[in-house]
Protein backbone atom coordinates (compact mmCIF):
# COMPACT_ATOMS: atom_id res chain seq x y z
CA UNK A 1 0.00 0.00 0.00
CA UNK A 2 2.05 3.82 -1.00
CA UNK A 3 2.60 5.76 2.00
CA UNK A 4 -0.49 8.03 2.42
CA UNK A 5 -0.33 11.87 3.75
CA UNK A 6 -2.62 12.57 6.96
CA UNK A 7 -3.96 16.30 5.28
CA UNK A 8 -5.08 14.98 2.46
CA UNK A 9 -8.37 17.37 1.31
CA UNK A 10 -8.09 20.07 4.33
CA UNK A 11 -9.28 23.76 4.31
CA UNK A 12 -5.89 24.37 4.35
CA UNK A 13 -4.74 22.62 1.36
CA UNK A 14 -7.86 22.61 -0.50
CA UNK A 15 -10.31 25.35 0.83
CA UNK A 16 -9.56 28.35 -1.36
CA UNK A 17 -9.42 26.27 -4.49
CA UNK A 18 -13.00 24.97 -3.77
CA UNK A 19 -14.06 28.23 -2.95
CA UNK A 20 -13.14 29.83 -6.19
CA UNK A 21 -14.87 27.05 -8.23
CA UNK A 22 -17.98 27.69 -6.58
CA UNK A 23 -17.96 31.47 -6.47
CA UNK A 24 -20.62 31.76 -8.95
CA UNK A 25 -23.00 30.20 -5.91
CA UNK A 26 -21.70 32.18 -3.24
CA UNK A 27 -22.19 35.36 -5.40
CA UNK A 28 -25.88 33.83 -5.60
CA UNK A 29 -26.30 33.25 -2.21
CA UNK A 30 -25.53 37.18 -1.85
CA UNK A 31 -28.65 38.04 -4.06
CA UNK A 32 -30.63 35.76 -2.20
CA UNK A 33 -29.77 37.85 0.59
CA UNK A 34 -30.82 40.93 -0.69
CA UNK A 35 -33.82 39.79 -2.26
CA UNK A 36 -35.38 38.43 1.33
CA UNK A 37 -33.92 41.92 2.73
CA UNK A 38 -36.33 43.62 0.05
CA UNK A 39 -39.33 41.15 0.51
CA UNK A 40 -39.28 41.49 4.36
CA UNK A 41 -39.33 45.48 3.84
CA UNK A 42 -41.90 45.98 1.42
CA UNK A 43 -45.37 46.36 2.39
CA UNK A 44 -47.89 42.96 2.02
CA UNK A 45 -50.67 43.14 -0.19
CA UNK A 46 -53.79 44.11 2.38
CA UNK A 47 -56.62 41.90 1.85
CA UNK A 48 -60.03 42.58 2.21
CA UNK A 49 -61.06 41.53 5.46
CA UNK A 50 -64.36 42.08 5.99
CA UNK A 51 -67.15 42.24 9.93
CA UNK A 52 -67.63 38.44 9.21
CA UNK A 53 -64.28 37.29 8.64
CA UNK A 54 -63.20 38.68 11.82
CA UNK A 55 -64.86 36.00 14.03
CA UNK A 56 -62.12 33.88 13.33
CA UNK A 57 -59.42 36.52 14.01
CA UNK A 58 -60.14 37.89 17.48
CA UNK A 59 -57.27 35.45 19.38
CA UNK A 60 -54.85 37.67 21.72
CA UNK A 61 -51.75 38.59 20.82
CA UNK A 62 -48.96 37.33 22.46
CA UNK A 63 -45.07 37.16 22.30
CA UNK A 64 -43.40 34.45 20.27
CA UNK A 65 -42.69 31.55 22.08
CA UNK A 66 -39.59 30.83 20.01
CA UNK A 67 -37.93 34.80 19.29
CA UNK A 68 -37.54 35.25 15.55
CA UNK A 69 -33.16 36.19 16.87
CA UNK A 70 -33.52 32.35 17.50
CA UNK A 71 -34.35 30.75 14.85
CA UNK A 72 -30.66 31.29 12.66
CA UNK A 73 -29.31 29.78 15.59
CA UNK A 74 -30.95 26.66 15.59
CA UNK A 75 -31.49 26.59 11.66
CA UNK A 76 -28.32 27.82 10.96
CA UNK A 77 -25.47 27.67 13.14
CA UNK A 78 -26.46 24.74 14.78
CA UNK A 79 -26.30 22.45 11.65
CA UNK A 80 -22.51 23.86 10.46
CA UNK A 81 -21.23 23.33 14.36
CA UNK A 82 -22.74 19.66 13.31
CA UNK A 83 -20.78 19.88 9.88
CA UNK A 84 -17.69 21.24 11.74
CA UNK A 85 -17.51 17.90 13.92
CA UNK A 86 -17.45 15.91 11.12
CA UNK A 87 -14.71 17.59 9.25
CA UNK A 88 -12.50 17.64 12.16
CA UNK A 89 -13.17 13.77 12.49
CA UNK A 90 -12.57 13.23 8.37
CA UNK A 91 -10.62 16.09 7.53
CA UNK A 92 -12.68 16.31 3.96
CA UNK A 93 -13.18 19.89 2.93
CA UNK A 94 -15.18 19.19 0.24
CA UNK A 95 -18.00 17.73 2.84
CA UNK A 96 -17.59 21.01 4.68
CA UNK A 97 -17.71 23.27 2.32
CA UNK A 98 -20.59 21.10 0.40
CA UNK A 99 -22.84 20.69 3.51
CA UNK A 100 -22.18 24.63 4.34
CA UNK A 101 -23.13 26.10 0.49
CA UNK A 102 -26.25 23.45 0.40
CA UNK A 103 -27.70 24.49 4.16
CA UNK A 104 -27.29 27.94 3.09
CA UNK A 105 -28.97 27.81 -0.27
CA UNK A 106 -31.83 25.70 1.40
CA UNK A 107 -32.49 28.37 4.23
CA UNK A 108 -31.91 31.65 1.83
CA UNK A 109 -34.53 30.02 -0.76
CA UNK A 110 -36.96 28.80 1.63
CA UNK A 111 -36.76 32.42 3.04
CA UNK A 112 -37.27 34.04 0.11
CA UNK A 113 -39.84 31.82 -1.46
CA UNK A 114 -41.88 32.40 1.99
CA UNK A 115 -41.53 36.24 1.89
CA UNK A 116 -42.75 36.76 -1.67
CA UNK A 117 -45.63 34.52 -0.83
CA UNK A 118 -46.52 36.10 2.44
CA UNK A 119 -46.65 39.51 0.39
CA UNK A 120 -48.05 38.22 -2.62
CA UNK A 121 -51.66 36.47 -0.17
CA UNK A 122 -51.63 38.76 3.30
CA UNK A 123 -53.39 36.84 4.81
CA UNK A 124 -54.53 37.63 8.13
CA UNK A 125 -52.99 36.18 11.27
CA UNK A 126 -55.57 34.89 14.04
CA UNK A 127 -54.71 37.88 16.41
CA UNK A 128 -55.46 40.48 13.44
CA UNK A 129 -58.15 42.07 14.76
CA UNK A 130 -56.41 43.73 18.10
CA UNK A 131 -53.65 44.86 15.74
CA UNK A 132 -56.13 46.41 13.41
CA UNK A 133 -58.40 47.97 16.54
CA UNK A 134 -56.32 47.19 19.40
CA UNK A 135 -58.58 49.97 21.40
CA UNK A 136 -61.94 47.44 20.69
CA UNK A 137 -63.03 50.46 18.85
CA UNK A 138 -64.10 48.62 15.46
CA UNK A 139 -64.41 51.04 12.18
CA UNK A 140 -65.68 49.70 9.02
CA UNK A 141 -66.06 51.60 5.61
CA UNK A 142 -68.95 51.42 2.90
CA UNK A 143 -68.06 48.21 2.12
CA UNK A 144 -68.04 47.06 5.23
CA UNK A 145 -63.80 46.25 5.08
CA UNK A 146 -62.00 47.41 8.17
CA UNK A 147 -60.81 50.67 8.48
CA UNK A 148 -57.44 50.12 10.87
CA UNK A 149 -55.60 52.34 13.30
CA UNK A 150 -53.54 50.29 14.94
CA UNK A 151 -49.74 50.39 14.60
CA UNK A 152 -48.80 50.62 10.98
CA UNK A 153 -45.46 48.09 12.29
CA UNK A 154 -48.86 45.41 13.77
CA UNK A 155 -50.73 45.71 10.99
CA UNK A 156 -48.48 44.97 8.69
CA UNK A 157 -47.28 42.08 10.28
CA UNK A 158 -50.66 40.93 10.61
CA UNK A 159 -51.00 40.41 6.70
CA UNK A 160 -48.10 38.24 6.54
CA UNK A 161 -49.85 34.40 8.11
CA UNK A 162 -49.43 32.51 5.36
CA UNK A 163 -47.00 30.94 5.23
CA UNK A 164 -45.42 30.19 8.50
CA UNK A 165 -41.68 31.83 8.11
CA UNK A 166 -40.23 29.82 11.60
CA UNK A 167 -41.92 26.45 10.86
CA UNK A 168 -40.51 26.92 6.61
CA UNK A 169 -37.17 28.18 8.38
CA UNK A 170 -36.48 25.30 10.73
CA UNK A 171 -37.85 22.61 8.15
CA UNK A 172 -34.90 24.38 6.24
CA UNK A 173 -32.35 24.14 8.51
CA UNK A 174 -33.21 21.02 10.43
CA UNK A 175 -34.50 19.13 7.87
CA UNK A 176 -31.17 19.33 5.84
CA UNK A 177 -29.73 18.52 9.42
CA UNK A 178 -31.73 15.37 9.26
CA UNK A 179 -30.64 14.54 5.96
CA UNK A 180 -26.71 14.98 6.47
CA UNK A 181 -27.20 13.08 9.80
CA UNK A 182 -29.00 9.85 8.07
CA UNK A 183 -26.74 9.81 5.55
CA UNK A 184 -23.37 10.37 7.61
CA UNK A 185 -24.46 7.37 10.13
CA UNK A 186 -25.73 5.18 8.00
CA UNK A 187 -29.44 4.88 8.95
CA UNK A 188 -30.70 3.55 5.60
CA UNK A 189 -28.25 0.58 5.66
CA UNK A 190 -30.50 -2.12 6.43
CA UNK A 191 -29.16 -3.41 9.49
CA UNK A 192 -32.15 -2.82 11.50
CA UNK A 193 -30.67 -0.24 13.92
CA UNK A 194 -33.70 1.74 14.71
CA UNK A 195 -31.49 3.84 17.06
CA UNK A 196 -29.97 5.96 13.93
CA UNK A 197 -33.48 6.64 13.07
CA UNK A 198 -34.08 8.21 16.22
CA UNK A 199 -31.12 10.23 15.72
CA UNK A 200 -32.26 11.66 12.24
CA UNK A 201 -35.86 11.93 13.66
CA UNK A 202 -34.93 14.60 16.48
CA UNK A 203 -34.02 17.65 14.16
CA UNK A 204 -37.42 17.09 13.01
CA UNK A 205 -39.08 16.71 16.04
CA UNK A 206 -37.70 20.27 16.87
CA UNK A 207 -38.89 21.73 13.63
CA UNK A 208 -42.12 19.90 14.27
CA UNK A 209 -42.00 21.99 17.92
CA UNK A 210 -41.55 24.94 16.17
CA UNK A 211 -44.68 24.74 14.11
CA UNK A 212 -46.81 23.98 16.65
CA UNK A 213 -45.74 26.85 18.67
CA UNK A 214 -46.94 29.18 16.02
CA UNK A 215 -50.42 28.13 16.43
CA UNK A 216 -50.07 28.28 20.09
CA UNK A 217 -49.31 31.53 20.14
CA UNK A 218 -51.71 32.49 17.74
CA UNK A 219 -49.60 33.71 15.58
CA UNK A 220 -50.62 31.27 12.44
CA UNK A 221 -53.63 29.49 11.25
CA UNK A 222 -52.48 25.36 11.21
CA UNK A 223 -52.66 25.86 7.16
CA UNK A 224 -49.70 28.59 7.44
CA UNK A 225 -47.35 26.15 9.28
CA UNK A 226 -48.21 22.64 7.36
CA UNK A 227 -47.65 25.24 3.94
CA UNK A 228 -44.26 26.25 5.86
CA UNK A 229 -43.21 23.05 7.29
CA UNK A 230 -43.55 21.04 3.29
CA UNK A 231 -42.47 24.08 1.57
CA UNK A 232 -38.82 23.94 3.70
CA UNK A 233 -38.78 20.44 3.67
CA UNK A 234 -38.97 20.09 0.22
CA UNK A 235 -36.56 22.96 -0.69
CA UNK A 236 -33.75 21.33 1.76
CA UNK A 237 -34.33 17.97 0.55
CA UNK A 238 -33.64 19.42 -3.44
CA UNK A 239 -30.77 21.19 -2.16
CA UNK A 240 -29.39 18.06 -0.47
CA UNK A 241 -29.72 15.95 -3.15
CA UNK A 242 -27.54 18.99 -5.26
CA UNK A 243 -24.24 17.74 -3.11
CA UNK A 244 -24.78 14.59 -1.40
CA UNK A 245 -25.88 11.16 -2.49
CA UNK A 246 -29.22 10.09 -1.48
CA UNK A 247 -29.07 8.94 2.33
CA UNK A 248 -30.18 5.46 1.86
CA UNK A 249 -27.60 5.25 -0.99
CA UNK A 250 -24.43 3.14 -0.59
CA UNK A 251 -22.54 6.24 -1.11
CA UNK A 252 -24.69 8.25 0.97
CA UNK A 253 -21.79 9.01 3.67
CA UNK A 254 -19.82 11.49 1.34
CA UNK A 255 -20.56 14.19 -1.01
CA UNK A 256 -20.25 13.41 -4.71
CA UNK A 257 -17.05 16.06 -4.90
CA UNK A 258 -15.49 13.73 -2.55
CA UNK A 259 -16.10 10.91 -4.95
CA UNK A 260 -15.44 12.24 -8.32
CA UNK A 261 -12.25 13.71 -6.53
CA UNK A 262 -11.38 10.08 -5.66
CA UNK A 263 -11.99 8.78 -8.77
CA UNK A 264 -9.46 11.38 -10.37
CA UNK A 265 -7.04 10.70 -8.21
CA UNK A 266 -7.27 6.84 -8.66
CA UNK A 267 -6.54 7.84 -12.45
CA UNK A 268 -3.89 9.89 -12.13
CA UNK A 269 -2.41 7.44 -10.00
CA UNK A 270 -2.89 4.30 -12.26
CA UNK A 271 -0.86 6.99 -15.24
CA UNK A 272 1.87 7.60 -13.06
CA UNK A 273 2.87 4.44 -12.48
CA UNK A 274 2.16 2.80 -16.16
CA UNK A 275 4.74 5.98 -17.13
CA UNK A 276 7.73 4.23 -18.37
CA UNK A 277 10.02 6.02 -15.95
CA UNK A 278 8.05 4.33 -12.75
CA UNK A 279 7.97 1.47 -14.69
CA UNK A 280 11.98 1.32 -15.42
CA UNK A 281 12.32 2.12 -11.86
CA UNK A 282 10.40 -1.29 -10.27
CA UNK A 283 12.26 -4.28 -10.02
CA UNK A 284 10.40 -7.96 -9.15
CA UNK A 285 11.01 -7.48 -5.27
CA UNK A 286 8.22 -4.87 -4.91
CA UNK A 287 10.85 -2.24 -3.71
CA UNK A 288 10.87 0.78 -6.21
CA UNK A 289 14.27 1.38 -7.06
CA UNK A 290 16.19 3.73 -9.01
CA UNK A 291 18.94 2.53 -11.56
CA UNK A 292 22.39 2.74 -10.57
CA UNK A 293 24.94 5.46 -11.15
CA UNK A 294 28.78 4.62 -10.73
CA UNK A 295 27.91 1.80 -8.82
CA UNK A 296 25.64 4.00 -6.20
CA UNK A 297 22.13 3.44 -5.40
CA UNK A 298 19.70 5.81 -5.03
CA UNK A 299 17.50 5.79 -2.03
CA UNK A 300 13.91 4.21 -3.06
CA UNK A 301 11.05 5.81 -4.78
CA UNK A 302 7.94 6.10 -3.02
CA UNK A 303 4.75 6.99 -4.42
CA UNK A 304 2.40 9.51 -2.22
CA UNK A 305 -1.40 9.37 -2.97
CA UNK A 306 -2.80 12.15 -0.21
CA UNK A 307 -6.18 10.81 -1.70
CA UNK A 308 -5.92 7.75 -0.75
CA UNK A 309 -6.05 8.43 2.73
CA UNK A 310 -8.98 10.48 2.61
CA UNK A 311 -10.55 7.38 0.76
CA UNK A 312 -9.60 5.26 3.75
CA UNK A 313 -10.92 7.83 6.78
CA UNK A 314 -14.09 7.77 4.56
CA UNK A 315 -14.45 3.96 4.48
CA UNK A 316 -13.66 3.86 8.55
Amino acid sequence: MPRVDPSAHTIKSHGATLARNHLHDWLILLLLIVIEVILFVIHPFYRFVGRDMLEDLKYPMKENTVPVWAVPLYAVLLPMAVFLLFYMRRRDVYDLHHSVLGLLFAVLITAVLTDAIKDAVGRPRPDFYWRCFPDGVEVYDKWGGVVCHGKESDIKEGHKSFPSGHTSWSFAGLGFLSLYLSGKIKAFDRQGHVAKLCIVFLPILAACLVGISRVDDYWHHWQDVFAGGLLGLVVATFCYMQFFPPPYSDDGWGPYAYFKAMEEARVNSNTNRDSPLVQTMEVPGGVNQAPRRNGDTLPPFTYHSPSLEAMELGQK
